[in-house]
């Protein structure tokens, strides 16, 4: 029997926390789990963009204490920051930046155990095709030339990078005054102290970039614009009611679990308890729903809901909301609800905005001196131009999900084809099956089917190799 045929060998495309968290559940498997490839082309393991930062200012969205990498190890996190004399405050919010050094710790001392001997190799390359071989598995090649022969592969790739919202002429997209995706290197540096910021949409990404301007000594105005001109909430309080908030009925019907949700919120208030208990009690619950909504129903959710869910259900540490407050008072960023008409090349090195303030007829124009595009990551890979996305569509091998926020999966978590049918060997994980899973962006909710996935790897690849 061949070394391949006794251990098979698996590509975890992408190691940032979706990819990592696979790769490691992979080795705490045993010594009969297969060999990984962890590829990972740009911002070094572990990490990924959302942990890249170095700004003390982003902090993590979710308390500490739900922050371990394991669904079955609570404390994990906690202990990590103890063992490091830090302060582990299970309710506290701590810098991404801290939790991109935790992630990377683990994925170290992985590689370095006794159990990742000769089974887990780093590749620091980007992987730019991926292609069937008659013997059933794939052939891997990364940038610079190197070929492997992997049994499956996994695409951990995270977000895709921002779409260009409407309305924005196609003469900026090359322009370092409108800067396509805030998470580039240097996007920011080129920007004046005092000159007028346009940030086109007002989620958790805009606060990034209107704390980091901040933070670089920026004193200039900044107009944040979206449609409804929603801003992420606030979390709420830290410790859990004394009885246990019991969820919601919700089903296909969105207008009734609307009602239902707005109910219990109602009904929280009036026991003194806070309204975002309600929303987290709908975590469990949230992917079994998603799963029973016909497609036209959640495109219906996405066109009406989703705004509110987002700004809900995705929410502000406290002190990344005093700050956002306090520049608001101060008059620095102004938060306006309306649609983006035109944003165009003006006079004297200027862009030209006009937008249309909701619920008004009239447009009004405005100058700023650069653009960021913030409306958060893209969704639809018909167009992209990643070498190794872009085969496997042209390939068949991989499709896009029905409302193009992703790639299309099954409910195990392997990649459809162009067919429909799910590819032996090939899956997918993070935030590139929103469409299928929903909440699939958030630590609490990756750590559980980076697990998943993994035991369905480990089923399916050893039982093929006859392990």
């Amino acid at each position: 029997m061949t070394d391949r045929a006794r251990r098979p060998t698996i590509a975890v495309i992408g190691a940032g926390f979706s990819g990592s968290l696979v790769a490691l559940h992979l080795l705490a498997a045993g010594a009969a789990a297969p060999r990984i490839l962890l590829v990972e082309r740009a911002r070094g393991f572990g990490k990924g963009v959302a942990y890249s930062t170095r700004h003390g200012a982003h902090l993590l969205n979710v308390r500490a204490g739900n922050m371990s990498a394991f669904p079955d190890r609570s404390g994990h996190f906690l202990d990590w920051l103890r063992n490091r004399n830090e302060v582990a405050d299970p309710a506290g919010f701590v810098a991404r930046a801290t939790y991109g050094q935790y992630l990377q710790e683990m994925l170290s001392q992985a590689a370095m155990g006794s159990d990742a001997v000769g089974r887990l190799v780093l590749v620091a390359d980007d992987a730019v095709s991926l292609t069937r071989v008659p013997d059933g598995g794939f052939r891997l090649t990364t940038d610079v030339g190197r070929s492997y022969a992997v049994d499956g592969a996994v695409l951990a790739m995270g977000n895709f990078p921002p779409d260009p919202p409407p309305g924005v002429d196609k003469e900026l997209l090359g322009s370092f005054r409108f800067q396509t995706d805030p998470w580039a290197p240097k996007a920011l540096s080129r920007i004046g102290k005092t000159e007028p910021v346009l940030l086109l949409g007002t989620s958790l990404t805009m606060v990034d970039v209107a704390l980091s301007l901040t933070d670089q000594g920026h004193e200039g105005p900044i107009l944040a614009l979206s449609r409804r001109g929603l801003l992420p909430r606030r979390h709420g309080p830290a410790a859990p009611p004394t009885v246990p908030q019991v969820p919601p009925p919700i089903g296909p019907s969105l207008a009734a679990s609307l009602r239902s949700v707005r109910a219990a919120v109602r009904a929280a208030g009036e026991e003194d308890r806070s309204w975002h208990f309600v929303i987290d009690s709908l975590r469990g619950g949230t992917a079994a729903f998603w799963h029973a909504l016909p497609v036209a129903v959640r495109a219906r959710f996405l066109r009406h809901l989703r705004p509110w869910w987002d700004v809900h259900r995705h929410r502000l540490a406290p002190p990344v909301d005093e700050r956002l407050r306090a520049m608001m008072a101060a008059g620095r960023l102004r938060v306006v609800a309306g649609r983006l008409e035109r944003l165009s090349e003006g006079k004297a090195d200027d862009l030209c905005l006009r937008l249309r303030p909701r619920g008004q007829d009239h447009a009004e124009e405005l100058s700023v001196r650069h653009a960021i595009n913030c409306v958060g990551p893209g969704g639809d890979i018909a167009g992209t131009r990643d070498p190794l996305l872009r085969g496997l569509l042209d390939a068949g091998l991989v499709r896009p999900d029905p409302l193009r926020l992703g790639l299309d999966t099954d409910a195990g978590a392997r990649l459809v084809d162009r067919e429909g049918i799910a590819v032996p060997g090939l899956y997918a994980m993070g935030p590139i099956m929103r469409g299928a899973q929903w909440e699939i962006t958030a630590v609490p909710d990756i750590r559980v089917q980076a697990q998943k996935l993994a035991g369905a790897i480990m089923g399916e690849t050893m039982a093929g190799a006859g392990i």
